[in-house]
């Protein structure tokens, strides 16, 4: 398959700027802080619209945000828009959840990850105008309302968590980018009033479909008003200016600001201001993280042709390098809890280059090797890039991925059209949908501006339903019985019935874990629908239905498996070890797990080492671990969703696996009580000694097909084995190998260990050192130490 279009790679050799170096200096030097603006403003509308229908309630609180809110324009910005008052710095959405924040204010700073400034006036305004009109008003109280006691009592033995969206928004989505910046979003109020022909004002069926549409059209106004406000504001400061050039760049501004995102862009820094625009309002509507603009060398592309000619390509390279800081802009506050499994001040915007067109061509472009050079320009952790492999993948791209890779900002993230299309098409994509697949967040593929895909849905802890199964059901940690009683250890006379008791307890919690998201789902439906966003995607308008009702083309909720190679490992050295080799029986093993090897380190030794491991292609192991995922996987697809849709199961943790592991006993792959679990569908560190291609080998085992929510694999390699080009066509075979085995996903972390020991022992002098840590990357010296010597204790990988 050839690229459709001859490409140079000359145009991605351009280093980063003077002014994207000034801008990037700026930000490393600012402490993220807590914003109360956003949860004032939305706190007084809704007590101004206590009457009103709840669609028009949300829009109008977003135009009062976007109305009222402070907006600015930094020094050197080209691109222009603001998320809060202060850069780098974080809203506060209390409708969604706030009680949290309400009990963390003072500890915020405090934190050993994620730490947040917050003023002692910032802290008044949330306690005394915030907070107590919310009680009893949240989304996740009303959740919580609906599920059945049993399944928050499994969520509280965490042997899962719905947690992501049931504190927070959905996000986790992409938006029809490109529509915009081709038509406007005055193209969108026009569809929006036509589609209200259709209604029936006198129906009082029909009338919540009416009030949705007038929602969408009170938000778009709002939005272009937005925009007006910084062509305002551009136009202030150029009359201030005494700078020549400074000046004739903010009145370009101003320019800019007055046409997008309301006209169709024509120039390229039109597109990507009507883009910014877009994304960042999206933000501000909903703290759903992994908003993710996906294949944006596909639907930028012709502004970049439009403009080449009066463009030059190192203007066209700083204005993408401007694009990502300002992507490192926007922020996030999690609760202390969520943020052990979301470390990092992590956003999960993912963009995606190359691939196949709709038609089935090489989608490569000049702008697919741009942004792959604006990760290696501005080095920072977002927005999480990624690549998409297929058999006409060019060379040039392969090998600038490769190159940038090598730098060591675990970014490409790699996958493979050759397994990810097939996995769509089996979820009833079009073949056209299929092949314009995107990634959301970390690992997770839908095809842009027509899925509601409610990926991270939940975490579910394959390790914990491991432990609850040698206990009857019963939770040590807790005191509690959670789960069924499948029977004592004493009564598991063979490994079947061990498999048995443990696939029964899987069936339990996951159906209890679907009813969960289900009521999760159910109230983001009827509390906090998002007019704006839903306007943005296929088919909201044209059903009259929010995202959040079912309004999208595609509808899925994809829950993920976390601790498969513990799973695997654990069932697999039962098998050898209490049934083939008669080493020991079950009950003893529980006993010695129960005090977690206490004075027995010869047995836990015997476990790791006498038993067959996962990520050694090992058919032993690997057919165990492909088992217990499977157990899963299958018990995931049975159920569906309120908005018409099906749930898809995968397998990755984000940084999940750290926390997970904290609340799991000792385990029988000899792992520690209290300790991390394996991440993704990764090896468990140090237990895949026979190198990168027998681990590749042992993971695509897995049907990644079905698992079609994602997987992930980590891979970490010392910088002397990606030297020369000789490194980078190694690295490019290990992947090839991984994929054309039906592997889904792999990334790489270039880095070797002591440059990371040396980083937690003097932090001030490695700020700037970024690292993969699951489906995203980050500031390593951001990190709780726990995640960091979870990455540090990954598999060093030579070739």
């Amino acid at each position: 398959m050839a690229s459709k279009m001859k490409v140079d790679p000359s145009v991605a050799n351009h280093g980063p700027s003077e002014r994207v170096e000034r801008i990037k200096a700026r930000f490393l030097a600012t402490t993220p802080e807590i914003c109360a603006e956003r949860a004032k403003l939305i706190t007084e509308s809704y007590q101004e619209t206590e009457s009103l229908p709840m669609s028009i309630r949300r829009a109008k609180a977003l135009e009062k945000i976007l109305t009222n809110m402070t907006i600015f324009i930094d020094d050197d910005e080209l691109i222009v828009g603001n998320q809060c008052s202060m850069p780098r710095s974080a809203p506060v959405y209390p409708e969604f959840s706030c009680k949290w924040l309400e009990g963390e204010l003072d500890r915020l700073a405090k934190r050993s990850a994620d730490v947040f400034l917050i003023s002692e006036e910032v802290k008044k305004t949330l306690s005394k105008d915030v907070f107590p009109y919310w009680e009893g008003k949240t989304n996740n109280e009303y959740a919580a309302s609906l599920m059945k006691p049993e399944a928050l009592e499994a969520q509280n033995a965490v042997v899962y968590t719905v947690g992501n969206y049931f504190y927070n928004g959905v996000g986790h989505i992409s938006a029809n980018y490109g529509k915009v910046m081709r038509e406007g979003l005055d193209s969108i109020i026009a569809e929006a009033e036509k589609a209200k022909e259709k209604f029936d004002f006198a129906d009082a069926n029909q009338m919540k479909s009416l009030h949705f549409l007038e929602s969408t059209i009170i938000a778009n106004k709002a939005v272009i008003a937005f925009a007006n406000r910084f062509a305002d504001e551009a136009e202030r400061k150029a009359a201030d200016e005494k700078d020549a050039t400074r000046k004739a760049e903010l009145l370009e501004i101003a320019r800019i600001c007055r046409k997008v995102p309301a006209k169709p862009a024509e120039t390229f820094q039109e597109a990507v201001q009507s883009f910014w625009f877009i994304h960042l309002v999206i933000q501000i509507e909903s703290n759903g993280h992994s908003i993710s603009p996906m294949r944006f060398d596909q639907y930028c592309h012709p502004f970049y042709e439009a403009s080449k000619s009066a463009l030059p390509a190192e203007k066209a390279q700083e204005l993408l390098d401007l694009l990502w800081l300002k992507f490192n802009s926007l922020n996030k506050v999690r609760d202390e809890v969520s943020t052990q499994a979301f470390a990092g001040y992590p956003m999960f915007m993912n963009i995606i280059v190359g691939g196949q067109d709709r038609e089935g061509k090489d989608a490569t472009n000049e702008l697919s090797l741009m942004l792959l050079q604006a990760a290696a320009n501005t080095k920072l952790y977002a927005p999480s890039l990624s690549i998409r492999i297929h058999e006409g993948t060019p060379d040039v791209l392969y090998m600038k991925a490769a190159e940038v890779s090598r730098m060591g900002l675990g970014v490409p993230a790699y996958f493979s059209d050759r397994t990810i299309i097939p996995a769509l098409l089996s979820r009833g994509l079009t073949l056209e949908d299929a092949r314009d697949y995107g990634i959301i967040g970390c690992v997770e593929p839908q095809v842009g501006g027509k899925t509601e895909g409610w990926h991270d849905a939940a975490f579910f802890n394959m390790s914990k339903v491991i432990e609850l199964t040698l206990n009857n059901g019963f939770d040590p940690r807790t005191g509690t019985q959670v789960g069924l009683k499948t029977g004592d250890v004493s009564e598991m006379k063979s490994f079947d019935d061990v498999m048995d008791a443990y696939a029964k307890q899987t069936a339990y919690f996951v159906g209890l874990m679907c009813h969960a998201d289900n009521m999760v789902d159910l109230a983001h439906g009827e509390r906090v629908p998002l007019p704006f966003l839903s306007s943005l995607v296929e088919d909201c308008i044209g059903r009259g239905k929010s995202l959040q009702e079912g309004g999208a083309i595609y509808n899925f909720s994809g829950p993920q498996g976390v601790g498969v190679a513990n799973a695997g490992d654990s069932l697999a050295a039962i098998k050898k070890l209490c049934f083939d080799e008669k080493a020991l029986s079950l009950p003893e093993l529980k006993v010695i797990l129960d005090k977690d090897f206490e004075g027995v380190e010869n047995i836990r030794q015997m476990l790791i080492n006498r038993a067959p491991k996962y990520g050694n292609d090992d058919d032993y192991a690997d057919d165990i671990a492909v088992e217990s995922a499977n157990i899963y996987c299958r018990e995931v697809n049975k159920y569906r969703n309120p908005r018409g849709g099906v749930f898809q199961p995968g397998l990755y943790p984000a940084s999940a696996n750290v926390p997970f592991g904290s609340v799991v006993g000792a385990t029988p792959d000899g792992r520690k009580k209290g300790t991390p679990l394996a991440d993704g569908v990764s090896p468990i560190g140090g237990f895949d000694i026979s190198g990168p291609t027998a681990t590749v080998n042992s993971v695509a085992k897995l049907d990644h097909e079905v698992t079609s929510n994602g997987t992930l694999l980590n891979q970490k390699f010392h910088p002397s084995a990606v030297k020369g080009e000789s490194g980078l066509r190694n690295l490019i075979g290990v992947t090839e190998t991984y994929f054309k085995n039906g592997g889904f996903h792999v990334q790489y972390n270039v880095v070797d260990r002591d440059t990371l020991l040396k980083a937690q022992q003097a932090p001030d002098d490695y700020r700037s050192l970024v690292v993969r840590v699951a489906g995203y990357s980050a500031f390593f010296t951001a990190l709780d130490k726990s995640l960091q010597d979870d990455i540090i204790s990954r598999t060093e990988q030579v070739f």
